[in-house]
């Protein structure tokens, strides 16, 4: 009779630890999703198809991003070259500094609706956003680190411990999250807020000038700046000269066909007053001098000068006058002053 009542008791115990543990809470996440602008285009592919979108990835991300220690030297973040009231690109420089006075070898780009962009970098070298951070953190003229002794250092540090507990339940800190997270919160950086925005949603007008540079955008321009992303995601020799300095060929540097000399990404207009200096090296310090280089500036007998560009494109002095007007409307002050996207305290 007591081994009966020894036995029973020790299964209430199994029993009731087993329930116990049946009903622990589950990691809790709050999930997020992306912003669709009415009118716009289904991005290409799910950039978090399997990298769920929630808040504690997005705010692990946004440490990660603005974080110097990530670097070699402890000097550099991503925010360094990806400035937020620059829409996230370097202000008012051609390259970035990088480490040990280095520099880059191409303008940065913005970053803001990248889940629309199927490939990254001026030539399209990385096609998914979340292998793209490898490069600027361990390139020697960018951020410099190795992966291990980035990993080591969050490993060491209490505030990622518990934010990639929160991001993740069982808190593993590894290379593949540290890129998710990098992910989760360049991902979320959207651009949808401008004046030109605001028109389509029938909240703004445009004055006479802007309206008469959105006709000459729509003429001259649309081609490749498609909207309402301002770019068809291409890659085009615009019939700028190689920089022997560089000898950046673009695409062709990728996918090592000829044919693709000099050609590079076609750049969204949205935030282009933001933005300058213009092009892979930022050679034309205004947009003035872009549209000039449209003109006048292109060389027309390079053989593999883009064919919407053979005839350059017309455009006169008060219709450049109206069209930077117009191109001005794209700036997004909405997004460039987003708490959201600041560095956290």
């Amino acid at each position: 009779m007591l081994k009966i009542k020894i036995i029973i008791s020790m299964l209430l115990t199994v029993f009731i630890a087993s329930a116990f543990i049946y009903h622990q809470p589950p990691h809790k996440l709050t999930y997020l999703q992306l912003v669709m602008p009415k009118g716009w285009p289904k991005p290409p592919t799910n950039i978090f198809a399997s990298n769920p979108l929630t808040e504690e990835g997005f705010q692990l991300g946004r440490k990660l991003f603005y974080d110097t220690g990530l670097s070699k030297d402890s000097n550099f973040s991503c925010a360094g070259c990806h400035q937020q009231f620059a829409a996230f690109a370097t202000y008012d420089h051609d390259f970035s500094h990088g480490f040990n006075n280095s520099f880059t070898n191409r303008n940065a780009p913005g970053l803001f609706n990248l889940a629309w962009q199927k490939e990254l970098h001026w030539d399209g070298g990385i096609n998914h956003i979340e292998v793209q951070p490898l490069s600027p953190l361990t390139a020697v003229n960018e951020m410099a680190a190795s992966i291990p002794e980035i990993l080591r250092k969050l490993k060491a540090d209490t505030a990622y411990i518990r934010l990639f507990k929160n991001a993740f339940a069982d808190g593993i800190i590894n290379s593949q999250r540290l890129l998710k997270a990098l992910a989760q919160f360049t991902g979320s950086i959207q651009s949808y807020n401008s004046k030109y925005d605001k028109v389509k949603r029938g909240e703004a007008v445009l004055t006479i000038s802007e309206a008469a540079g959105y006709q000459t955008f729509l003429r001259s321009c649309n081609s490749c700046h498609k909207e309402p992303l301002f770019t068809d995601n291409s890659f085009r020799n615009n019939g700028l000269s190689l920089n022997v300095k560089l000898m950046d060929k673009g695409r062709m540097g990728i996918t090592g066909n000829p044919g693709d000399s000099l050609k590079f990404k076609v750049p969204s207009l949205r935030n282009v007053s933001l933005t300058f200096p213009y092009m892979h090296d930022g050679r034309f310090v205004s947009m003035g001098k872009v549209i000039d280089h449209y003109r006048n500036g292109i060389d027309t007998t390079q053989p593999l000068l883009d064919k919407l560009l053979k005839k350059r494109i017309l455009i006169s002095n008060q219709e450049k006058v109206d069209l930077i007007a117009f191109l001005l409307t794209l700036k997004d002050d909405v997004m460039t002053h987003d708490a959201r996207f600041k560095q956290p305290d």
